[in-house]
């Protein structure tokens, strides 16, 4: 048998074979089937024009609201409710409308939906989050999903695998999205390649970290990203889940496209300057640039860990005048438990802006939209034109600890500058 890398692994065992290499084709099995209010209601389409009965399996299927939700306008409610009839008839078990769902991305892993080994196939490029937890993660669009709605199954080309080996130690204010943006400047545009996130540092970092850095993946352009799970992968899906999935890694000898290392020793917080996730600098090289608006959330940063390290940069600060703070929990439970730790109520007295959970902002749907001119540092994954709202407007993407220092200055800053 070939030697393989974890993904390769996952795809064959999913497909049935005993091996695979890359670039072949192979049909395999979907353990979790992902679509949101916004990509939904087109899978649903094509999944009636089918004409098939019911979904594939009513229990490996995710449905969340979290695009336009609340909802902003007529036809976002139409969305909504499109997918909420369907969930209900077809009795789709992971079906989370508002008050249980918030960030289809925090609310998945959250809930112990995703387990290593799986297989997870979504109606959003951001499906190669749950790479974090050893799983095969990816997107597709909405008729690839409506076909698997049906069908529990979907034909991929097997990905080239780049290995990226981080080693050191991270400086103060340092983590997972500084990682990733520092990468995407790094390794630039890999179409349809698998990202594999190794090295001494990854094996101890917090699944919040991996969580953000395989979510960025897809900003490379790669096809997934991926870490081999361990004993935090297995501490974090504790009382998460009965499952206890298929722990992988890759074999000593596997072959990949090539391999990058990384040494994080000098690394400083990072930012993507516009209007691409790859024009990365580091925040001590990049003009203080005067904003209008600082956004803390989305399915990259929206976790509590997140929130707790704006709140600790803010506590007894205060928001610059005519700048917008907007922090927006990525899930009910992080919402709540940012309640009890006094996290909101820190970022309150800031001057901050809380939202419910939503993604609202971070792909200009509302609750943060900028206008022509404004300029805007946010915790999200992509800042191209026209991304948060006017083309004239700019993002420049920072972790939470860089958004909360720039926000107290109403300027790019980084949080030692406090």
């Amino acid at each position: 048998m070939n030697a393989m890398t974890i993904t390769e692994k996952i795809l064959a065992s999913h497909a049935g074979v005993e091996s695979v290499s890359p670039g072949e084709m192979v049909q395999v099995k979907v353990d979790l089937a992902l679509a949101n209010d916004i990509t939904a209601p087109l899978s649903i389409n094509v999944f009636n024009e089918l004409g098939t009965d019911t979904v594939f399996d009513c229990d490996k299927v995710a449905l969340v609201q979290d695009h336009f939700v609340p909802n902003k306008d007529i036809p976002s409610a139409e969305q909504a409710m499109i997918m909420k009839k369907f969930a209900l008839e077809h009795q789709v078990t992971h079906y989370y409308d508002l008050g249980e769902a918030g960030i289809e991305h925090v609310i998945l892993p959250e809930k112990g939906l995703v387990v290593p080994g799986d297989v997870v196939i979504g109606a959003d490029s951001h499906t190669c989050t749950y790479g974090a937890l050893g799983a095969f993660s990816a997107g597709v669009g909405s008729t690839d999903l409506g076909v698997i709605l049906a069908t529990g199954s979907v034909w991929l080309k097997v990905p080239k695998t780049i290995k990226l080996v981080y080693d050191g130690s991270l400086g103060p204010w340092v983590g997972g999205k500084d990682l990733i943006l520092f990468t995407l400047g790094l390794i630039g545009n890999q179409v349809y390649k698998t990202l594999e996130f190794s090295g001494p540092l990854m094996s101890n970092l917090p699944m919040s970290d991996r969580l953000t850095m395989a979510n960025m993946a897809v900003e490379a352009g790669a096809k997934s990203g991926i870490f081999e799970p361990d004993e935090i992968t297995r501490g974090y899906l504790q009382n998460r889940t009965d499952r206890e999935g298929v722990y992988l890694s890759s074999d000593l000898d596997a072959e990949y496209d090539r391999i990058v290392a990384i040494n994080v020793d000098d690394m400083e917080p990072q930012i993507a300057c516009p209007s691409t996730p790859d024009n990365v600098y580091p925040v001590s090289q990049v003009e203080k640039v005067a904003l209008d608006q600082v956004f803390i959330g989305s399915c990259t940063n929206g976790r509590l860990e997140d929130l707790q390290i704006a709140a600790d940069l803010l506590k007894g600060k205060s928001v610059c005048r005519g700048v917008r703070l907007i922090v927006i929990p990525g899930s009910p439970a992080v919402y709540k438990e940012a309640i009890k730790r006094g996290i909101v109520e820190t970022l309150l007295d800031s001057g901050a802006v809380i939202g419910p959970p939503t993604c609202g902002p971070c792909l200009g749907g509302h609750m943060g939209v900028l206008a022509k001119g404004e300029k805007a540092v946010s915790t999200t994954n992509r800042n191209f034109v026209g991304r948060m709202g006017h083309a004239e407007s700019e993002v420049y993407l920072a972790s939470p600890a860089v958004a909360a220092a720039s926000a107290v200055f109403g300027r790019i800053a980084g949080p030692s500058e406090l």
